[in-house]
């Protein structure tokens, strides 16, 4: 077994609002492809502060983290991010790292887009149930 490493799509929500309103002028979205370790251990999506800063995401907030050594650390949460994977989009925030840290890809985002990681083809697809969309749970 191995890493799961992905390609992934992160586009600046703001900018993607702005555009649809009509306000965005002749300014571009700030979008970026990257690619992403799935981390099943991870709740949140990770990413590197000088991708953040790439992206023009807003600090939204902090947040205690724990990490796989179990050393406690605060971070910043930043957002909001389009993010695209497996053919599948959320809006999403994510925790602010530092810079040049591998993105990470947490259990949020597998669930909320109903995604299964396969460790041993080192793939993150679609739940075989649900091919076309995401199949969640509401009770």
């Amino acid at each position: 077994m191995g890493e799961i490493k992905v390609k992934v799509k992160l586009e600046n929500n703001g900018d993607l609002f702005l555009r649809e309103v009509g306000k965005l002028g002749g300014q571009t979205i700030r979008a970026e492809e990257v690619e992403a370790l799935v981390d099943t251990g991870a709740v949140m999506m990770l990413l590197p502060q000088d991708l953040v800063e790439r992206l023009g995401l807003g600090i939204l907030g902090r947040a205690i983290v724990t990490l796989a050594n179990e050393q406690k650390v605060e971070m910043g949460r930043a957002g909001t991010i389009l993010l695209t994977v497996a053919g599948r989009m959320m809006p999403t925030d994510c925790l602010v790292g530092p810079p040049g840290c591998e993105v990470l890809i947490g259990q949020l985002v597998m669930e909320s887009l109903d995604l299964i990681p396969d460790p041993l083809k080192k793939t993150l697809t679609p739940r075989p149930e649900s091919p076309y969309l995401p199949t969640l749970k509401l009770k």
